[in-house]
């Protein structure tokens, strides 16, 4: 495919502008907890302002869909980075006042840009042809690996840089990456619904989600990015309980992002190769893998190759059931398809986060390990459900 191809060009910069959302979220996602356990006044409150990120993705989703296909792919986003800068300016000013009130809410305006940043992917998407759609919207979230280098060394360097008081510099950092994505987005260019393509919006959502494509790709999307949210989130705490500084918690998580994100660069090329549901089925291993790495010590390498092992399987799962539901809508249907979904997955995300901190609190590592099992093993078996009706369909 030519590089002058439109879906090319939107694909990388829509990937810079991916790098410079996560970039942000990753460095956020490292001192967020860290920071609510200093700010809360009781340490079981540590992954609320966390948790309320993922409530204002999940709520802002369906909305930030919507509002695109009325105004366009590049408005709309540029709305979205102007939200999170300014989540980011409030919780510096949250940190400096000691207020955790006020922290919650800049990072519900940090987690709104999430639910329009989230979308990036399927902006690839859209201008891209069938065959080119799951590289699309792999090497979009292949941006994530410059988040995943960048994101944790500028959480290290910045979170002492306004001393004495911790991590207040590093939301400034934050709102200094997100605003670059700016000047990136007046290049991107997919063309905005004309009023006829708004006035129809193609079959009932009930009719939609009913499809067995879109509930195979939906539960592989929800319990991927559930289920390593809810491992990720306490990871942090989980390391800092054990002995280990904060440094080290950054390396984990580092890592952990280069997991998620550098199999981007050929999990298309493998949905092509070898199908959607086998590099499904493969991620969902991969979160075996972690668990039982997880459960077995407490050591720093045991952190480590858990996380990364944990990054790789929401890779697969994630992308996987993304390119899967984009085979379940017509383009007159896309925004609220793909609004709904990722309010689906951010619920997911969203009661994962909330609950987290508290079992962890409360249960302890271990635990919060065991109760990832079942929802792997429900989305095995849709997978499995899935290709053996398939099978039987076309034989």
């Amino acid at each position: 495919m030519s590089v002058r191809d439109p879906a090319v060009r939107n694909v990388v910069l829509l990937a810079i502008c991916q790098a410079l959302a996560m970039t942000g979220m990753t460095m956020n996602m490292t001192v967020t907890a860290l920071t609510g356990h200093d700010l809360a006044p009781d340490p079981a409150w540590a992954t609320l302002p966390l948790s309320l990120q993922f409530l204002a993705t999940m709520l802002t989703t369906m909305p930030a869909s919507l509002y695109m296909r009325r105004v366009g792919r590049r408005f709309g986003f540029a709305t979205g980075v102007l939200i999170g800068v300014s989540g980011a300016i409030v919780a510096a000013l949250s940190i400096l006042n000691h207020q955790f009130a006020l922290f919650c809410l800049g990072s519900m305006l940090i987690g709104s840009f999430q639910g329009f940043a989230i979308l990036y992917r399927y902006a690839a998407a859209d201008t891209a042809s069938e065959s080119f759609r799951p590289r699309a919207i792999s090497l979009v979230l292949a941006g994530g690996v410059v988040a995943a280098l960048a994101g944790p060394e500028l959480a290290k360097w910045s979170h002492d840089l306004l001393a004495p008081i911790t991590f207040a510099g590093t939301f400034l950092v934050i709102a200094g990456v997100q605003s670059i994505s700016l000047i990136f987005l007046t290049f991107v260019k997919i063309p905005t619904p004309t009023p006829a393509e708004r006035a129809d919006s193609g079959r009932p959502l009930l009719e939609i989600v009913r499809q067995p494509v879109f509930i195979v790709a939906i539960l592989g999307a929800m319990i991927g990015y559930g289920s390593m949210t809810f491992l990720m989130t306490a990871t942090p705490l989980a390391m800092v309980a054990c002995g280990f500084a904060f440094a080290d918690a950054a390396f984990v998580i580092q890592w952990h992002a280069v997991g998620m994100f550098l199999p981007s660069f050929f999990t298309g090329s493998l949905i092509q190769r070898f199908g959607v549901t086998r590099i499904m089925m493969t991620g969902a291993l991969a979160y075996v893998a972690c668990i039982v790495i997880n459960v077995s010590g407490i050591e720093l390498l045991q952190f480590f190759s858990a996380l990364v092992l944990l990054g790789i399987g929401w890779n697969f799962l994630f992308i996987g059931g993304t390119t899967l539901l984009t085979r379940a809508y017509r383009p007159e249907e896309r925004a609220k398809v793909q609004g709904f979904g990722d309010f689906l997955v951010f619920s997911s995300s969203t009661v994962a986060a909330f609950s987290s901190g508290a079992l962890n609190h409360a249960f302890g590592w271990q635990t919060l390990n065991f109760g990832v099992i079942p929802l792997v093993a429900i989305v095995t078996g849709a997978l499995l459900w899935y290709r053996l009706s398939r099978h039987s369909a076309t034989a």
